[in-house]
């Protein structure tokens, strides 16, 4: 296939901490200096997309891999404050403001539009919203396509309660078809054949009771995902996208805290890069 970036989109699936690969992706991007006109992320590809958009390389990285070795910003502990697993006051709060500020204005003066995935918890369908002015707005954008379902609160945006983007489009290929992007680059974080195993099941009415709908978006995820994953290969063997993915099975968790595997996966994901674009890129002197 032919790639001609400037009329190519990007599509970035979540993945909890498996989303360092897409770390590693994105920061040989900018190496390389590789840019889209439009970038669609979900997720921890919302989070990790956001960087990537603000030209800051190794930002993404420093997040979720020393940040976390430093502050512990995962576990159980924060249900008592936060009712969440994830220390979110750090994550949305402190790190873009004060620890490793957010650069604004780089990603307000970025041409590209940058589109993140919630899940409106009252439609259960996926909303696609993107942001650039008004900074509270865009942060509680990223944090709801982060909001995990049942360890994390629900989010509100302009008033509608959302969660994770993944509950309803994990792979956002078709959005960015949609857009109008007939050729994407689409980052994941599973090998090629994965498949979840598990099968779904309902969501009792105690669960999320006011949201029905969310409900029956949460008691279909595994097909859901399954089936995102078999248009993503068939769009492959089409040669209408350019997927990146591990080359074997990740053994990285969506909550994992042990850096070093956390290294090694966003490692792979810098080599499994320079792999993949290598045949559209000009050769290095």
């Amino acid at each position: 296939m032919d790639i001609d970036f400037g009329k190519t989109g990007l599509v970035l699936e979540g993945g909890g901490m498996r989303g360092v690969f897409t770390c590693g992706v994105l920061d040989f991007m900018m190496d390389r200096r590789i840019e889209f006109p439009y970038a669609v992320g979900v997720s921890a590809g919302a989070c990790n997309g956001l960087s990537y958009m603000s030209r800051q390389r190794g930002r993404a990285k420093y997040s979720n891999i020393d940040m976390l070795d430093k502050y512990h910003y995962i576990g159980l502990k924060y249900f008592w404050n936060q009712h969440s697993i994830l220390d979110q006051h750090l994550l949305y709060e402190l790190f873009p403001n004060e620890i490793l500020p957010y650069d604004y204005q780089t990603y307000r003066n970025n041409p590209a539009r940058f589109e993140m995935v919630t899940t409106n918890c009252v439609t259960g369908e996926a909303c696609y919203l993107e942001e650039k002015d008004d900074k509270e707005r865009l942060i509680a954008i990223v944090k709801a396509s982060s909001s995990l379902p049942y360890v994390c609160p629900i989010t509100y945006v302009d008033g509608r309660p959302m969660l994770d983007g993944g509950i309803v489009d994990s792979i956002p290929v078709l959005r960015a078809m949609r857009q109008g992007y007939g050729t994407n680059v689409v980052v994941l974080t599973r090998h090629k054949g994965y498949r979840k195993t598990e099968k779904d099941i309902r969501v009792p009415r105690f669960i999320y009771r006011r949201y029905p709908k969310l409900r029956e978006a949460l008691s279909r995820r595994c097909q859901a995902y399954n089936e995102q994953l078999e248009l993503v290969e068939r769009l492959e063997d089409e040669g209408k996208i350019l997927a990146i993915r591990p080359e074997s099975p990740v053994t990285v968790n969506r909550i994992e805290k042990d850096t070093r595997k956390l290294t090694a996966l966003y490692d792979e994901g810098y080599a499994c890069a320079a792999k993949a674009l290598a045949p559209f890129l000009p050769a290095q002197e």
